[in-house]
Parts: C-alpha cells; sequence; structure tokens
C-alpha cells in the first residue's frame, strides 16, 4: 500500500507548507497594520543617530585612555 503525499499551495508554489496559503496573506496584513514607509525613515534615522552617539563616546573614552598610556619604547642612536 502506498501514500500519496499531497501538496498546498502557498504563494501560488506547490509545498508542503501549513499555513494552506494564509502565510502571504498575514505578511500583507502585518505590513498594513505597520508603520508607513515615512515614519520607518525616521525610526532608520534615529538608528544611525544612536549609533554615532555610542561611536562618539567610544572615540572619547580611547582618546582618554591613550593619554593616561605613557608611550612605550625608547630611543636607540644607530650608528
Amino acid at each position: 500500500m502506498t501514500e500519496e503525499k499531497t501538496t498546498e499551495t502557498c504563494g501560488g508554489r506547490q509545498t508542503g507548507c501549513a499555513c494552506m496559503g494564509a502565510g502571504p496573506v498575514i505578511s500583507e496584513m502585518f505590513k498594513r497594520l505597520g508603520p508607513d514607509e515615512e515614519v520607518r525613515q525616521h525610526f532608520r534615522n534615529a538608528r544611525i543617530e544612536f549609533l554615532k552617539g555610542i561611536r562618539e563616546m567610544i572615540d572619547r573614552r580611547i582618546g582618554e585612555l591613550s593619554k593616561q598610556t605613557p608611550h612605550k619604547g625608547a630611543k636607540v642612536v644607530v650608528e
């Protein structure tokens, strides 16, 4: 006795997907519920500015530590 494996369509493709084609519809619903492109651009810019702030803090800390650390090495006269 052989078992037939059935496949469903998901997004127009034949797959063994358990969502039975609801996946693309749900994804579209979540896109519509989310903020529009203009709002997302503001959030992207805010994220970039936040990272720039962290970079500035790190750069300042590196500068402070560099000033505190004595320079290693010695001058050698070569004849």
